[in-house]
Parts: C-alpha cells; structure tokens; sequence
C-alpha cells in the first residue's frame, strides 16, 4: 500500500529516489506529487524558443529542421548539429560524437527537448540536450483514419515540469505517473471539511492531484490548479492560526506601568509629543502586556516612523514590574546604535537606573564578564545584542520581554531560543522597517496581531530623490561629488553607499534581500560601457583624490571591519569628525545622524526597492532636509532602472511594498533565500492572491476556533505537519 507519507524509494528504487533528493529534497511520495507542472505544452504548439533564459535549463517543443555531421579538423572525433524550430524562430542542438542522431532525428520529427540554454555566436543552443520525440512512444494519431482524435492528440496538454541538467522533465512526468497509478486513493484525505470544499466548489484532492498531472483538457489542470492553490493557502493559514492559538493558551506575568514608576518619568521627559500612530500603537502594546497572555505583536512602520522609542516606552513598562527586556538586533552596528539610541530616549537619570547594556560576540573578555553579570543579577533591565544573546552562558533574572528588530534576519529558532531563557514566557515584540503589503502579512505574519505606524514625527523635513542614470549622462557622477560638497559646505554630512566592500569581496548583509541572482540580473541589464560594481575601497580611494571633495575628513565602514572599528566609526561620524561616510548596507537600518542630509547609493540597481527605501531613511531624520542620488548604469526602461525609479518617486513605503512584491520574485519576497530552504509557496503568488489567501483565512479561523489541535481534523492535521516540517515553519517565521 502506497500512501502520500511512503518514501519515494519504495516506488521508484533508491537510486532514482536519491536522484530526486538531491535535486529538490523530494523524499515522499507527497513531496514528489507537490512537485507541479511549471507549465502545459500542447505536442501542436508552437514554443517561444526566442524566449528562452540564457543559462537556465529550459524545456521546449520543437520540430526538426535540419541535422548535420561532421568531423573535428585538428583532433578525432565528430560533431552533429541540429537545428530545430517553432515555427518563428531557431535553434541549435550540438552533441558530441553521437553520429546515430542522425538517425533518429530525422527531418519533421516532432518533440520535447531539454537542456541548458547558451549562446554561441549570438545564438541559442543546447549541447547535448535530453530528448523525447512525440512519435517514440506516444504516435500521432493518423488524421486520414481518425480526424478528431488527431486533433485531441495535437492539443491535449502535456505536462512541463521543473528540470535539471541530469532529472529532464519528461522523467518527472514518468516518475509522477508510475506514482499515481499505484498510490491508494483510500490514503489521500482530503485536509478540507467538506462544507468548506463544496461552499467553494472545489474537487476531491485525489482528483485534483490526479488532474494536475495528467489532465486530458487544459480545463482540467485549470480545475485542478484553482483547487490545489486554495488547499495550500488554507493548510498554511491553519498552521499559522494554530500557532497563534497554541501561543495563547501560554501564561505570563502581567506587566503594568505604575504610577510615578519608569515609563510614566519617560513619557514626562519626552522632548516632543508622540504622533497619533505611536500613541494608539502604545495603548494596544500596554493592553497586551497587562495580560497574563503572552503579547505576539509586530509593529511595522515606515522608516523613521518611531518605532524603536515605542519599544523604549514598552521596555520601561516592563521595568516597572521588575521586569528585563532583550533587544535582539541583527548586526553589531544597529545593536550599539539602538543602545545609543536608547540611553539618549531614557536620558541620564533612568539610564542609570534601568541600565542598558550592551552583549556582542566581540566584547573582551572583561566587557563580557561584566555585561553577564548585570544581566544575571537583574541590574540591567534592558538588553541590547546581537546573536551573542542566544548563548547558553547568557542568564536573565526576569525576562519579561523580547523585542526582535528587523524579523527577517532571525529564524524562530533564534527567537525562541532567546525567549525561552524567560522563567515564564515573555511577551515578543517584532518591528520592520519595511511596510508589508496585506497579503504578505496575512501568509507570513498571521500568527502575529499587527500594529502599523505610518505618521512621521513632526518637525522631519522632506527628503528628495533622484536617479542619476549615467547610462545616458555619465559626465553626470561629476555632479554628483559636487553636489556633496556643497551640502557639507554647509556644515552637513554624507553617506556614499556601495554594494562591495572590495573588487573581490560582496557584503554579507546578513539577510539583506539583494542576493548574487539579483546582482546578476541587474548587471545583465547594464550598458556594455558600465564599470565593475561600486565598492568601499576603490570608492574610498577615488574621493580622496577627487578636487571636488578635497580636504573633506572621510571614513569607511562594513560588515568586515571589527566591531570596535565600526562603533569607533560611527562616534566620529555622529560627533561630525567625519563629513563623508562611504559604507555598505551596514547603515541600511538603524543608523540615526540627524545631521546627515546626503546619501548617494552607487550602483543603485544592484539593491531591492525595500533595500533603497531603507537607505533613503538614514537621511532627513533631523531639521535637515534630506536628499538622495541613486546613480545607476541601468539603461532606461530595463527593470533594473523601473525599479530604482519607483523608489525615486515616491517616499510612500507601503506603496512601494507593493511595487517591490510585484517586482521581485516570489521566493524572494517571502525570504526562501534567508531560509536555505525552498520556497513555501508552491502554486500561491501573494501579489495576485490575495483575495484567495483571505478567503482561506477566513474559512480555516472557525475551523481552529472550535478544535484548535485539529484533534477532530486528522486530514487536516497530517496536511500541516506534512507541509510545514521544521524548516518552512521557521521560513514562515521570516519577513
């Protein structure tokens, strides 16, 4: 008996069950029937070969054109040359002393090839594709004896899966057969109650399985999509609605302000008022700590919105009952600004009351020791740190709360773990930077209660943008450099960002969402005349030589240079010792110099929308008045410049969140990359989705209202466990 939890070897044999492992981490034979068609070609249609990615394995319908062979001039040995086309265009299939081809593509022959796209002389080619003729084992129906079956023959939709250069598509669509025939309907369940699958007209999932794989009608995998699509959003929304159940049946110690106690002394030493978003988002975070429910809250705010200090006025809350806080931040540079940041919110007084402390992996010895202590004794009631916090030889008196800047960067594990170093589970505060648009926050966050800030404090002068597009005016980076001088002629300061730390060396941003495909696809975009990617040193180098900018004090900073160096590097640059700061995306949250009025971002296609709108945030922070040059090589009307122009003409974060989600690749946006894990989005697009995802939401929430360990939805359970092992639940935990 065969059933959606049996191994896949137990079907197909360990070799070729090792095979599909190592290609997609396929272990069962759920995995394998998850493993859906990328497309549907049709044996009589043609396909775009004009289309075709460069570098990428590609599967195509074809015809034979033409076939030759020949002998190698200067060594043994024979080449034969396919040509195949689609009716609109052509290309090449080169093997390699394989001489029967000839044979066996003959001119007319119809059918699938796969293999790896590239280009010689200007042209596309595959070398040594795999490749399944339509007439090998699937014959053309005769139209003289039988017409309409000839026609279904040419039109019933054949299935394209994802391929590699060794598992071609056509041995998955095999592979996936021989596993459906002998799988036992019986053992497929399906996770949906039935009221739910027939209020929204949806097939059985064992024929909606069936029919993705091998409809007869294009009708049929439409069915079969449109059923599959609405089972992963509902399992997803009931394995995040169960989790927040779970998290609420945990008990806490309340924590409640007192009256003259730490928080009230902070909100009267305030300087200014909070804004209306800071104040309501305060009463909801003051609610939840009040409960013996522990608070899962994300705030997510535009940039320079406040959202640390209402994590300050959370923090001081908690104080008030005895409590500790933890602020969990993902590099050395952001933890020591957000401590800065915070002695300066508390001011000297509660400072040395409340005393905040700072834990990094690269204290000494002595620092550590000493930190370790404040924090075991209690006397530190606010921590601020990096992963060094989540070792084993870190102790709290009182955790009470755990605040998690920038999610994305930090997978469950990690904050669990942090968490769990409270006696009683602590309340867990979350803030992005980066808005998230509606359905993003529904698929990755919905276990979560969201607070949004939207309101800028008063007082903040505007910020103007600009794309430099040197593919068009590249005398323009002259301009540039003097434009920075002006403004630190006026006694403000610049920030010259760079995607490289060297000509050898990316930055490691830790999560950052630009990743070495992005660069890639940027790059590809350039004009051939654009220079290497921008980076620190040569940066560094060529602006102390610039007349423009000389006698200006500089510095540099990156994620490669010791923590004392950086610390050391933004001192000077807050105490304005330094007038330029050429850096990597080290500064890209976090970092506050109000007297920062610049920020020139070379290279700017090589960064995200969200990515460049954070960047744009370090400036305009004070009475400032802020102003941002993207300088880009990216030619006019690529994706790459359509990208930095969004983020130029609009300072909108929630809009542009929206533009980045229908920009960037599915996986990408929900941080498959930072996982290490596959994308756990296999038929869903959250860009486009969003009703069904609300819809699923919707019709799972009674459902774990009323059972909320699925104990009476055994199919249902199965499919959440079988769906989100351990590292998609962690890639679920990510923003």
């Amino acid at each position: 008996m065969v059933g959606l939890d049996s191994k896949l070897s137990a079907v197909v044999g360990g070799r070729a069950a090792t095979a599909f492992q190592k290609a997609w981490g396929i272990v069962t034979v759920a995995d394998l029937l998850a493993q859906y068609p990328r497309r549907y070609a049709h044996r009589g249609e043609p396909t775009p070969l004009d289309e075709l990615p460069d570098g990428e394995v590609a599967t195509v319908v074809a015809t034979v054109l033409r076939v030759t062979s020949k002998s190698f001039k200067t060594r043994r040995g024979t080449i034969q040359t396919v040509v195949i086309g689609d009716g609109r265009s052509e290309m090449t299939a080169t093997f390699f002393n394989q001489p029967w081809r000839e044979n066996q593509l003959r001119r007319g022959a119809r059918g699938m090839f796969s293999g790896k796209v590239s280009r010689f002389k200007g042209e596309a080619q595959l070398t040594h594709p795999e490749i399944r003729l339509f007439d090998d084992d699937d014959p053309m129906p005769d139209p003289a004896v039988d017409e309409d079956r000839a026609k279904q023959w040419a039109m019933e939709p054949v299935p394209v899966y994802p391929a590699t250069a060794s598992i071609p598509s056509w041995t998955v669509e095999k592979t996936v057969t021989q596993t459906l025939e002998v799988l036992d309907e019986a053992d497929v369940l399906d996770p949906l109650p039935d009221e739910v699958r027939r209020q929204h007209g949806l097939l059985g999932f064992f024929d909606a399985l069936r029919l993705i794989h091998a409809p007869v009608t294009d009708t049929d995998w439409r069915r079969a999509r449109d059923t599959l699509r609405f089972h992963e959003a509902f399992v997803l929304q009931a394995a995040l609605l169960q989790q927040r159940a779970v998290s609420r049946t945990a008990h806490t110690v309340p924590r409640r302000a007192l009256p003259g106690g730490f928080a009230e002394r902070l909100d009267e030493a305030l300087p200014f008022e909070l804004t209306a978003d800071q104040g309501l988002v305060g009463a909801e975070i003051a609610f939840d700590l009040a409960r013996d429910i522990p608070m899962n809250r994300l705030i997510q705010g535009e940039v320079g919105s406040g959202k640390t200090l209402v994590a300050v006025r959370a923090m001081a809350t908690v104080a008030d009952s005895g409590g500790q806080s933890a602020l969990l931040a993902p590099t050395e540079v952001l933890a020591a600004q957000h401590l800065r940041s915070i002695v300066r919110a508390l001011g000297p007084d509660l400072s040395a009351e409340l005393m905040p402390t700072l834990l990094t992996g690269q204290l000494s010895a002595a620092q550590r020791k000493k930190a370790l202590l404040r924090i075991v004794s209690g006397q530190a009631r606010i921590v601020v740190g990096t992963h060094a916090l989540l070792a084993d030889a870190v102790e709290f008196f009182d955790l009470g709360l755990v605040v998690v800047d920038e999610q994305h960067r930090f997978g469950v594990e990690q904050r669990e773990t942090l968490r769990a170093k409270g006696k009683t589970t602590p309340h867990l505060l979350v803030l992005t930077a980066t808005p998230i648009p509606r359905t993003v926050a529904m698929t990755v966050f919905g276990d979560l209660d969201i607070s949004t800030i939207r309101q800028l404090p008063s007082g903040r002068q505007g910020i103007e943008s600009f794309v430099v597009p040197l593919a068009e005016k590249p005398n323009w980076i002259n301009n540039v450099w003097r434009r920075a001088r002006e403004e630190i002629d006026r006694g403000r300061q610049v920030y010259v960002v760079c995607p490289a730390i060297s000509p050898r060396e990316v930055e490691d941003s830790g999560g950052a969402e630009v990743d070495e495909q992005t660069v890639q696809g940027a790059a590809g975009e350039e004009s051939a005349a654009a220079p290497p990617r921008a980076n620190v040193a040569d940066v560094f180098a060529s602006l102390q030589h610039n007349p423009a900018l000389e006698g200006v004090p500089m510095g540099v900073l990156h994620g490669r240079m010791s923590a004392d160096e950086k610390d050391a590097v933004m001192v000077a640059f807050g105490r304005r010792e330094l007038a330029l700061l050429v850096a990597t995306t080290v500064i890209e949250v976090g970092v506050d110099v109000p007297n920062a009025s610049t920020m020139i971002v070379l290279d700017a296609d090589r960064f995200g929308v969200s990515q460049l709108h954070q960047l744009r945030g370090r400036v305009g922070r004070g009475d400032v008045p802020g102003v941002c040059l993207f300088v880009s090589y990216a030619p006019q009307d690529s994706l790459a410049r359509d990208r930095v122009e969004a983020v130029a003409n609009t300072l909108d974060g929630f809009e542009l969140a929206q533009v980045d989600l229908e920009l960037r690749r599915e996986g990408d946006v929900l941080g498959a990359r930072q996982s290490g894990g596959r994308s756990s989005l296999r038929l869903l697009r959250v860009a486009i989705d969003g009703d069904l995802i609300a819809d699923a939401r919707a019709a799972a929430a009674p459902v774990i209202d009323a059972d909320p360990t699925l104990r009476l939805h055994t199919p249902l359970k199965e499919a959440v466990a079988r769906r989100l092992d351990e590292s998609e639940r962690q890639f679920l935990s990510k923003g």
